[in-house]
């Protein structure tokens, strides 16, 4: 069991949100702890790729657009 102390204004909207929803406040809570740290546990897809996203991060914008001859030259370039 867990003991939380929570502001006023949280506190209510809280209970605002669990009486709109059919809740009981500890039910509301419990679900969404889950949902949070579900997230947590699974990276967005931006998270997944963004070391691997285009111009953001070479300063390239024409990545998409020139993709293969783009990709030809790296390859050439490794070797």
């Amino acid at each position: 069991m867990i003991t939380l102390r929570l502001d006023p204004k949280l506190e209510k909207t809280i209970n605002d949100a669990a009486h709109r929803l059919g809740l009981s406040k500890s039910e509301l809570i419990r679900k969404s702890v889950t949902e949070y740290i579900n997230k947590l546990e699974k990276p967005s897809p931006w998270e997944l790729g963004n070391d691997i996203f285009g111009k953001y991060a070479s300063g390239q914008d024409n990545l998409s657009k020139d993709r293969k001859a783009l990709f030809k030259e790296k390859i050439r370039a490794e070797k």
